[in-house]
């Protein structure tokens, strides 16, 4: 294991090189298929596993299709943020802006990607074949306190951890990824589950 970021020039510019692979791979897809497992840990609590489909559309969209716990599902039109959970048959709604989800952080894929932009006190380690940075996020405002991406080769992300201000963490292992898939914009049109309520917060 190699620190990439620790002093000298060359460290410096493999980092500044590898940031630049990932921004230009996901900058430059207009849609984004990928399966996708997550873990959940809460502060002193079991670890939940679910897993299922994300879908993105630029700008802003994105579904999260639950194949486990089946039925569940998270929709951003670009403006709200809609949570559906099957077991209490509610809908939650908020403004993108004011969520507290920590899927949240993802939705920068769905913009204009800049690393220096959105994150500080960037690092990098090396493990064999992929390299995982480590980044804070720039403002005080967002519903995380760090985030790691795990990357292969190329710029592919494959594994993102999201750590809360409570010490909760948010994993995200990501397989089979397909870029420019045909996403249709009804896609990502939210509509009311027979028989739920909406809750907005």
């Amino acid at each position: 294991m190699a620190a990439l970021v620790v002093s000298g020039l060359y460290a410096d510019t493999r980092l500044e090189d590898l940031l630049q692979q990932v921004e230009t791979r996901y900058n430059h897809a207009k849609t984004l298929e990928v399966q996708f497992q997550e873990q959940y840990t809460p502060p002193g609590q079991i670890r939940r596993t679910e897993s299922g489909r994300l879908l993105l559309r630029k700008p802003g969209r994105m579904l999260w299709e639950y194949s486990q716990p089946k039925g569940k599902q998270c929709l951003s039109d670009g403006k709200f943020l809609y949570i559906y959970t099957p077991d209490t048959q509610e809908v939650e709604k908020t403004k993108m802006q004011e969520t507290a989800d920590m899927r949240a952080p993802l939705a920068f894929l769905l913009g204009k990607l800049n690393f220096q932009k959105e994150f500080k006190d960037i690092k990098a380690t090396s493990e064999g074949a992929v390299t995982r940075i480590t980044a804070l996020p720039k403002t005080d405002n967002l519903p995380y306190s760090s985030v790691e991406f795990t990357v292969e080769p190329g710029g592919v992300i494959r594994e993102v951890r999201v750590r809360g201000y409570d010490n909760s963490t948010l994993d995200f292992t990501f397989d089979q990824e397909k870029m420019d898939p045909p996403l249709e914009a009804k896609l990502f049109q939210f509509r009311l589950p027979a028989g739920a309520k909406l809750v907005e917060q």
